[in-house]
């Protein structure tokens, strides 16, 4: 049987954990003898299927198509609408939401939901966003459902009208067994707390950072690294500024091998987040044996269990109070380094990918 897989997420991510978390289906296919796959993908510049024999690579390639976003974006749209007028696949199973694939497509259709935070927290999203109603299209068609949690299949089951049994639980993975792989970061302070991935809204960036003004004082010492979620544009420094914090907070564009590193250094790593789908970088942190401080969510609980400590999510003064007394404590953060380690060995990558082939198979 094949499987087709569409560019979306390819398309719009050079990194990312969306594209990441079907580049690791696609590897999990190659080590199979009963399916085979086909990627929708004529050129991309995203990592995770930089080694793939896309149709169109290389020097030339790259510089004509790299010189606006959006040509990747339309180049692949129109390939994978070729691919779907052919059939040559028996299960689609697109990256994102768009719903141009609705009508022509003649076979079964997976559709992973990963989170429901626009249809939980609308108000910190524009109200013209299609996202929604395109989420809302691919539900309604899918043959299958796979949700990453199940606090994100109980939100799918009570915003829309689906039939519990074409929807699974599928829990993200990592790779346990490979050893971590890390690369240093220059001129890191000796005390920092670390914060991974977007700043906006809900998120909970300003609360945590509100937070981190009021102990800063107390603690000279402590700084916060930001990765990911984009370079700090003016809004950013202007607020970090605010709180007197410029010298004491630092972006990194870290690559995956960093970003490990930066884990394995930090005092904590925050995760503030007022919601999540699943929150892979719990896992991350995990595995390089990274205390963790996550807002007290349903989610977060799920997956981290005993292996973080949590503050109420929208109050600042828990928020402070559970940093201090976790940074001032040594033996709670080995404590939640060794539940961390115990919680890793449930998400093992290969059972995430054994269990989506089972979909495409049972679909097929």
């Amino acid at each position: 049987m094949k499987v087709f897989i569409d560019h979306q997420k390819f398309s719009t991510q050079k990194y990312g954990g969306i594209s990441r978390y079907f580049a690791n289906i696609i590897q999990g296919i190659k080590h199979t003898s009963d399916i085979t796959y086909q990627l929708g993908v004529m050129h991309a510049r995203n990592h995770y299927i930089k080694n793939e024999p896309l149709p169109m690579k290389g020097k030339f390639c790259d510089t004509i198509l790299n010189r606006n976003e959006r040509y990747d974006y339309r180049l692949n749209q129109l390939y994978c609408k070729r691919l779907l007028e052919k059939l040559d696949f028996d299960v689609f199973h697109p990256t994102y939401y768009d719903p141009y694939f609705i009508k022509p497509l003649k076979k079964p259709l997976v559709v992973t939901v990963h989170d429901m935070t626009h249809e939980r927290l609308p108000e910190y999203f524009w109200s013209q966003d299609p996202l929604t109603q395109q989420k809302r299209i691919n539900i309604n068609r899918a043959d299958c459902i796979i949700t990453i949690s199940n606090a994100t299949r109980n939100d799918l089951l009570d915003c829309f009208n689906v039939d519990p049994a074409k929807v699974v639980m599928i829990y993200h993975g990592i790779d346990i067994d490979t050893p971590l792989q890390t690369q240093p970061v220059a001129d890191l302070p000796e005390q920092y707390l670390l914060y991974v991935g977007d700043r906006s809204g809900y998120k909970n960036f300003y609360l945590f950072m509100n937070a981190v003004q009021k102990i800063a004082a107390r603690r000279p010492d402590l700084h916060v690294i930001l990765t990911g979620g984009g370079k700090l544009e003016v809004a950013d420094r202007e607020f970090i500024h605010r709180l007197g914090l410029t010298e004491r907070v630092r972006h990194i564009n870290a690559t995956d091998e960093q970003l490990n590193y930066l884990y394995q250094n930090a005092q904590l790593f925050v995760y503030p987040s007022l919601y999540e789908g699943f929150g892979l970088p719990i896992l991350e942190a995990f595995k390089a044996n990274c205390p963790i401080l996550l807002s007290d969510t349903d989610c977060f609980r799920e997956v981290a269990t005993d292996a973080a400590v949590y503050f109420k999510p929208t109050d600042v003064d828990d928020l402070i109070d559970k940093l201090e007394s976790t940074l001032d404590n040594p033996t709670l953060k080995t404590q939640l380094v060794a539940n961390g380690t115990r919680r890793l060995a449930d998400f093992p990558l290969q059972k995430s990918i054994d269990q989506t082939l089972d979909v495409y198979k049972a679909m097929a």
